[in-house]
Formats: structure tokens, sequence, C-alpha cells
């Protein structure tokens, strides 16, 4: 056998070898389908997750603004009345 086709022999082999492997039976094809569909739902199921994840984080935020306004106002009504409470007890002094 001359040196090319030898060397086109022992390059054949291994391909037609590794052809053969990569044959999948109905089985494997099967096995494969299911794996990809579980991915594909884990893959939804996270997307769920992330877009309620990020739901929540806008209530939260709604939230802590609403109650700082609420701190603040319970804030200025207690100065309010504090001030109110000194005129009245500057008036009663001064009676």
């Amino acid at each position: 056998m001359n040196r090319p086709a030898q060397f086109l022999v022992h390059a054949a082999l291994p391909m037609m070898l590794i052809a053969g492997c990569t044959q999948l039976s109905a089985d494997d094809r099967a096995l494969l389908d299911s794996t990809r569909q579980a991915a594909l739902d884990a893959k939804a199921a996270a997307d769920r997750a992330a877009a309620a994840a990020s739901q929540s984080a806008e209530a939260s935020k709604a939230a802590a603004a609403s109650a700082a306004a609420a701190a603040n106002e319970a804030q200025a009504a207690s100065q309010r009345a504090d001030r109110m409470f000194q005129r009245t007890q500057r008036k009663g002094v001064g009676s």
C-alpha cells in the first residue's frame, strides 16, 4: 500500500467509527427530547420567578415610599400638636 492510501485509511477509520457512534437509538432520542423539554420548562419557571421577584421588589419599594410618607406626615402632625400644646400652655400662664 502506498503512503497516501495508507494515510487515507488511517484517517478515515476513526471518522467511520465516530460516525457509527453518533447514531442514536429511539430511547436515546426520547431521553434527549425529554431532557430538552425539562430544560425549557425550567427556563420558563426561572423566567416566571424572576418576573415575580421583580414585581415583589417594585411592591416593596412602593410600600417603603408609602411608609416614609406616612412617617413624615406623622412627624408633621406631632410637631403641629406640640406647637398647639405650647400655645395653650402660654395662654394659660399669661391669664
